[in-house]
């Protein structure tokens, strides 16, 4: 569950007590990102469509989201261990529109939102699976190997790890 606007609440609390009447340019930076975040979380609430090879699998991912946002991307990990040719074992995820410069021009731009981080990463597990250029070898040569026994691992995986 998002639980950023209670998470918002207690931060303005805390702020308050440590920080008399000092307002930076920071600080405003941060209200200003706050109040979009906010934004983006409550729009987020409708269920994403689900299929493929990781059907049934509940997967965390820890978002960061830095002070200057949404000029440079969010930094996103996965939390839950997944055989996947775009995500390794230990959470990094290979999504372009999480780089701040890519080659392919699909890259993060200040127009983009968490919404499209969460489409994208929904993506990953769906239309963009990608074994022609992954993160994880390993798990793309699996799959190129033995489509049946990939997709064996990977309900091994989830049964394990995603429930």
């Amino acid at each position: 569950m998002l639980t950023l606007a209670s998470k918002l609440k207690r931060d303005d609390g805390l702020k308050g007590s440590r920080m008399a009447a000092t307002a930076s340019d920071s600080t405003r930076r941060v209200s200003v990102r706050d109040k979009l975040l906010v934004k983006e979380v409550a729009e987020l609430e409708a269920n994403l469509p689900y299929e493929g090879y990781y059907q049934g699998g509940k997967f965390q991912f820890e978002t960061e989201v830095p002070d200057a946002y949404n000029m440079v991307p969010p930094k996103v990990k996965c939390l839950t261990k997944i055989w996947h040719p775009n995500i390794t074992e230990t959470g990094e995820i290979c999504l372009s529109l999480l780089r701040e410069h890519s080659i392919d021009g699909t890259g993060w731009a200040p127009t983009r939102t968490l919404k499209d981080v969460v489409w994208g990463l929904n993506s990953l597990f769906t239309d963009l699976l990608n074994f022609d250029d992954p993160l994880n070898i390993e798990a793309a040569e699996h799959h190129l190997r033995d489509k049946e026994d990939f997709r064996n691992k990977v309900d091994d995986y989830i049964k394990r790890y995603a429930r």
